[in-house]
């Protein structure tokens, strides 16, 4: 009975734990949730594998397969019902029950759980930092990390299906990931590239193949640019943003800058005079901009 009082009253308080993260979140403009497993969905896995039995760290289970709605974002109970399990389970254990290993999936450097999401959110309350788990790895292009949100997760489906459509992952293994902070940017590069590619074509009178398009595209064009970005600190001057969003806004500037002098200026200089335009108060950058959009415009310099 002892026991029962105290697993209770340990339930109660995570019941208010659960409340001030609600609030927390709320006041962050973020959801209280758990990830469902079926965003992964978005990452294209290729195939799965079996990796067996497994000490994992707690922290990076960051989702559930069909139980996601029974726990908040810190994977602590949330429903009427998952409590009472919750408390049940901890009555055991403080009774000196011993429980199976857990089941869940590994995407990137995160877990979902399969089987056992109660003896994670009771490892998740008592702090614990490691439960032992057979583990599946999905074959995804690109990795989760346990900081990534559902917004984040979406970002990264789009860019799974930019890596499936340009092969740059195998063109280019190493290249750093291209992430963006807002949806529908993917598009666009696919835009600068086809355009590349036309160029690429008019200029060495041939046919170019996509493959060699995409590779030019990020040698002579991404990649400068990106470095220079890198070079310039132009990164600290656009808080929340990317080196992929700027990119985009460099290449409209360049094309600009290009138009007004006469000639290409390059990455190098593109980068500069965005940064030095950061500097500007935002009611003449505002009126800058509106200038532009009574501008004939291109895609991207070819």
């Amino acid at each position: 009975m002892e026991l029962d009082r105290q697993a209770q009253f340990e339930a109660e308080a995570l019941s208010r734990r659960v409340l001030l993260h609600d609030l927390l979140h709320r006041l962050r403009g973020e959801p209280n949730t758990l990830l469902p497993f079926a965003v992964v969905s978005e990452l294209r896995p290729k195939g799965e594998y079996y990796k067996g039995l497994q000490t994992i760290e707690v922290d990076k289970i960051v989702g559930s397969v069909d139980r996601y709605d029974d726990f908040d974002a810190h994977f602590l109970p949330r429903e009427p019902h998952t409590v009472e399990r919750w408390t049940r389970i901890r009555t055991a254990q403080l009774s000196g029950t011993e429980f199976p290993p857990i089941e869940v999936y590994q995407v990137g450097e995160v877990y979902f759980v399969k089987d056992g999401n109660h003896r994670v959110a009771l490892a998740k309350a008592l702090g614990q930092h490691y439960i032992d788990a057979y583990v599946i790895e999905l074959n995804v292009p690109v990795d989760l990390d346990p900081n990534d949100t559902l917004h984040d997760v979406i970002l990264k489906g789009e860019y799974a299906r930019f890596l499936e459509a340009t092969h740059l992952h195998t063109l280019r293994p190493d290249h750093p990931p291209i992430l963006f902070s807002k949806a529908g940017r993917y598009d666009v590069l696919l835009d600068h590239i086809r355009t590349h590619q036309y160029f690429m074509g008019l200029n060495q009178k041939r046919h170019v193949s996509w493959e060699e398009a995409v590779t030019d595209w990020y040698d002579q064009l991404y990649a400068p640019t990106v470095a220079e970005i890198r070079e310039n600190g132009v990164l600290q001057e656009f808080p929340g943003r990317t080196e992929a969003d700027l990119y985009l806004w460099i290449s409209d500037h360049r094309y600009y800058l290009s138009q007004a002098i006469g000639h290409d200026v390059g990455p190098e200089e593109a980068a500069r005079s965005v940064r030095r335009a950061a500097h500007k108060g935002p009611l003449l950058r505002a009126l800058e901009w509106l200038s532009r959009w009574f501008q004939p415009r291109s895609p991207q310099m070819g």
